[in-house]
């Protein structure tokens, strides 16, 4: 697997630097996002993120922090902002070099002057640190700091008002502000004594958002700015600005909190450790004992039926248990009547408490099955017996087995609506939703049988086999593969992922042919390097962008839209019908990936992709379960790969080195080839223009 990498002479490129988003969280529910070069081009990017009370809203309080050097009497702006089709300041220009790990760090140079900026947040706190270092300097240079505060709800954007409080207060070696007084204060302190606040209260207008504007969103909005601090910095000297909820005591306190903060960080320098350290970002402590899972960042909040999918992959392929006991106690707390609650119901979500079952079979490894048994069993019945009974009239179990789902709203994960109409109308029978019934009822009737439950294996054992033949009845196609759902009109035979889902669980109602079928059929139509789409390319409906309004990217993201967390279910059902033979495939699957932590989403997987080639990245910039599929093919691979002997495995290390090395090599001998090129085709064009001035 390839390093993290990045080109520090594309730093200065705005389309290379302004594609590249990097995202740190405070695993309480805040972030902070922007690009590489620190200017915003969604409204969600923000250098303080954050909830500030006990909903599940999350507010934009801190947009950005404007650095000057002072030089002689001349400032150098290092800001990048974009203002209605300009770009001012345009610090960029003084960018040699950014690094991802341990903390995103920048460093500029403006003449004789070197800078490095290490931005830091603070985990379980809401506090943001920033460090600048003045790495050589050759004269008096001073540094100025000028933030640009929001305080709005993150999806919505400001303009300036006259409600809007400008002033700055007094605060241990800096400021607090608060623009609103439903707002908390956030502080803005320095660790550097007698660091100058000067109050100069102004608004900035018309800060354009071109991520917005592309996505077919209203992308401007204005900022708000009380002052700036500023102070002169020795040669080698440090200055600590900090941004929180919480006021810190002392500038040693801002010290000591910043060493031991970054000193803990983990390094993030591969493609399994980005993920690893990407997966972590998804799981939030709350107050009250919560454990949630944010679907993705930056616009998603907690998904039901993501926080299932995800799990898994993103807590137990690190050996995080209790992380996923914590996050699956929490969802058995908020249950009602024996259903979850939210969008974590099937009265919203026909398939989502289907998933759970799915999760207790991953965490029975790590976990034990009477120990799953014990904890959940009473849960898993009562939502067993809750599809029985029927919910909201919109889900019920028909007397042949299987579960109807019908709604104006659609119950399954594809449920986008466009107009008030269903992009992809499936009510009847999902293949899916029916596929993960099926593994429910045979994964309770397991531990059932195990623990002697003698009363519900009595009163359900009966169900699997008749929902199996009904299954295969209703689903399998003449083609071979199987329908997507069967409504009204008979069986839908388009094109899906959906299927393959049928075929990569635990327990599957397809016979051995029809699963054979289903991955042929996948592979051809739908299989990508980025995951499966979701839709033929040889359906009329196919669309295979996602560029356009919100409204066209609906559509494609249910008809033709490649999706990561379907790649996991494919290597599953690869892997029971190929066994160790499918290893090389799954291998390349991963290395698919490689570029995207370098691109997009930092250290991360995109949301979802277009469906036709390049399959540029879309979406959200790191999604839960687009991550948690990765490292779940990742476990698949090591469970199937062959216990290697140790010189095996040494020797497959020292190669992995030397082609390290050699790649180094090759990419700075393409450099220089490039380089020597570009002088020749220059000398070339000389050439003839002499030779063109002589016939003149």
């Amino acid at each position: 697997m390839s390093a993290l990498t990045f080109d520090k002479s594309e730093l200065g490129n705005l389309e290379y630097s302004l594609q590249r988003e990097m995202l740190a969280t405070d695993r309480i529910g805040g972030y902070m996002s922007t690009t590489i070069v620190c200017c915003n081009t969604r409204r969600y990017h923000g250098l303080i993120v954050a909830p500030i009370d006990q909903s599940d809203r999350t507010y934009l309080l801190l947009s950005s922090l404007d650095e000057t050097i002072i030089q002689h009497d001349q400032s150098f702006n290092l800001a990048l902002h974009r203002f209605q089709g300009v770009y001012e300041p345009r610090g960029h220009k003084y960018i040699t070099d950014f690094e991802y790990t341990p903390t995103p760090t920048i460093t500029y140079r403006v003449g004789g002057v070197i800078l490095k900026k290490e931005m830091l947040w603070i985990h379980k706190r809401t506090q943001l640190m920033i460090r600048y270092t003045l790495l050589d300097a050759h004269s008096e240079t001073r540094l100025r700091l000028r933030p640009f505060l929001a305080f709005r709800d993150k999806h919505a954007l400001t303009h300036a008002n006259l409600e809007a409080d400008g002033h700055s207060y007094p605060a241990v070696n800096g400021v607090k502000c608060r623009l609103y007084g439903s707002f908390p204060w956030l502080y803005l302190q320095t660790s550097k004594p007698g660091t100058e606040f000067v109050p100069a209260p102004d608004w900035y207008y018309n800060f354009e958002y071109l991520q917005d504007i592309a996505r077919g969103y209203e992308g401007h909005e204005d900022l708000l700015t009380t002052g700036y601090f500023e102070t002169e910095l020795k040669k080698g000297e440090s200055i600590i600005f900090s941004a929180s909820l919480d006021e810190m005591g002392s500038t040693k306190t801002i010290e000591e909190m910043f060493t031991a903060s970054i000193a803990r960080r983990t390094h993030k320098i591969d493609f399994l450790s980005c993920l690893e350290h990407a997966a972590r970002q998804f799981l939030i402590r709350r107050p009250g004992g919560r454990t949630e899972v944010i679907a993705g960042y930056p616009w998603h909040g907690v998904s039901g039926r993501q926080t299932f999918v995800a799990l898994p992959g993103i807590t137990l392929r690190q050996g995080h248990k209790e992380d996923c006991i914590d996050a699956l106690d929490t969802m058995v707390r908020d249950m009602r009547d024996g259903m979850f609650s939210g969008n974590a119901s099937a009265a919203v979500a026909a398939d989502a408490p289907l998933w759970f079952f799915w999760t207790l079979q991953e965490l029975e490894a790590e976990y034990g099955a009477k120990e799953v048994w014990e904890r959940y069993g009473e849960a898993m019945k009562q939502i067993l017996e809750s599809y029985r009974r029927g919910i909201a009239g919109r889900v019920v179990l028909d007397g042949n087995g299987l579960i109807r789902a019908a709604a104006e709203q659609p119950l399954t994960w594809m449920d986008s609506v466009i107009g008030g109409v269903a992009v992809t109308p499936r009510n009847g029978y999902q293949v899916e939703v029916n596929a993960l019934w099926y593994n429910a009822v045979c994964y309770t009737l397991e531990l059932a049988h195990q623990a002697g439950d003698k009363a519900f294996i009595d009163a359900w054992e009966e169900l699997p086999e008749r929902t199996k033949t009904t299954f295969n009845a209703l689903f399998r196609l003449k083609e071979g593969y199987l329908a997507d759902y069967v409504g009204e009109q008979g069986a839908d035979a388009s094109i899906r992922p959906n299927m393959v889902i049928a075929c990569g669980l635990k327990y599957k109602m397809p016979d051995l042919e029809t699963q054979v079928e289903v991955l042929r059929t996948a592979r051809q139509h739908l299989l990508t390097p980025k995951g499966l789409r979701t839709l033929s390319p040889r359906h009329p409906l196919y669309k295979g962008s996602q560029a356009g309004t919100p409204e066209e990217r609906d559509f494609a993201g249910k008809n033709g839209s490649v999706w990561p967390w379907l790649l996991n279910f494919y290597a599953r059902a690869a892997f029971d019908i190929d066994g160790a033979r499918f290893l090389p495939r799954a291998e390349e699957m991963l290395e698919n990936f490689n570029e995207d932590i370098q691109s997009y989403g930092i250290g991360s997987i995109a949301e979802l992709f277009d469906a036709d080639p390049p399959f540029a990245p879309r979406g959200a910039v790191s999604q839960a379960w687009s991550v948690a599929a990765a490292l779940d093919i990742h476990h698949l691979i090591c469970l199937h790969r062959p216990e290697e002997k140790p010189a095996a495995k040494a020797a497959r290390k020292t190669a992995a080195k030397t082609e390290k090395a050699f790649a180094k090599i090759e990419r700075a001998a393409s450099k220089q080839i490039a380089k020597e090129e570009k002088a020749e085709a220059k000398q070339v064009r000389r050439t003839r223009k002499s030779a063109a001035k002589s016939d003149k």
